[in-house]
């Protein structure tokens, strides 16, 4: 897919599973499962899928995964596979490497977004994209850097702190343009300072929702992660985020849909969003 001077393709960097429950929040089981069949330890399948943008200049990457640091028994919790889905595989694919990437966009700094950031050297912990920035918003650092106790088991800080070290971090404070036709837009509900990342040339328009919408299925108002901090606010913006892609045409890419990269939507006579067009990049 082209917009404006950027090539866009997918990149998936790994498979992962969450517990059912606490992906839909207070939906019953006998619903969500219908659309996600959860195996016997109640975890529902998950794509790691990040967004790889590419010009003439840069290669710019938008989230990168869990990674490859977590303990055997993490790994196992989160029913971690990254023989068929790995970042390096997906990126040769390209004719890239890890040096080749010149931007990381963090939506956020859960460990299944920033993870794949670094990389284990021994015991000693690396930058995976040594030649990048790293934007994250100044608000969500700060927020991760002193989490609360509902959300601290989402952040591992030494995913990041190598990132801020090694003089690589930018921080990005609210709305901003942080590259020619790539804005953010700030939602508070899944995490303080979640930035969802839209790239436009004024005519197409691609919108990485992060964890704002994970799945196809969350595009229903009421389908809401136990994660988020605060679910009312979590459902306005995925309110808002539906309405202006409704209204402006808007290509939604989806980070953990294990199906599904993208869709179109449109509202149905009941002001509800719904799918119009899936789309593959």
């Amino acid at each position: 897919m082209k917009i404006g001077q950027y090539e866009l393709h997918s990149i998936e960097t790994g498979r992962f599973a969450l517990d059912g429950g606490a992906m839909f929040g207070i939906v019953p089981k006998e619903l969500w499962s219908k659309l996600h069949p959860a195996d016997d330890k109640n975890r529902i399948d998950m794509a790691l899928r990040s967004l790889l943008i590419m010009d003439d200049k840069r290669r710019i990457l938008i989230d990168t995964g869990i990674g490859t640091k977590l303990s055997k028994k993490s790994q196992k919790i989160y029913k971690l596979d990254q023989t068929e889905y790995n970042l390096e595989a997906s990126l040769e694919k390209h004719d890239l490497e890890t040096k080749d990437i010149t931007d990381v966009i963090l939506t956020h700094l859960h460990l299944d977004h920033v993870g794949g950031a670094t990389y284990l050297k021994g015991k000693k912990q690396k930058l995976t994209f040594p030649n990048a920035s790293h934007y994250v918003q100044k608000t969500h650092h700060e927020w991760a850097s002193k989490p609360s106790e509902k959300d601290k088991g989402s952040f591992i800080i030494e995913d990041f702190k190598i990132i801020e070290g090694e003089g690589k971090l930018r921080l990005i404070d609210g709305y901003a343009m942080i590259l020619p036709n790539i804005d953010v837009i700030i939602y508070d509900g899944h995490t303080i300072g979640q930035q969802v990342i839209k790239i436009s040339d004024g005519i197409d328009t691609l919108v990485y929702c992060g964890d704002v919408v994970p799945f196809t299925s969350h595009i229903k108002l009421p389908y809401i992660p136990s994660y988020d901090i605060n679910p009312v606010t979590s459902s306005e913006d995925k309110e808002k985020l539906l309405t202006r892609a409704c209204n402006g045409d808007w290509i939604l890419f989806f980070e953990h849909d294990p199906v599904t990269e993208a869709v179109k939507v449109e509202m149905d006579k009941k002001g509800n969003a719904i799918i119009k067009e899936t789309i593959s990049l």
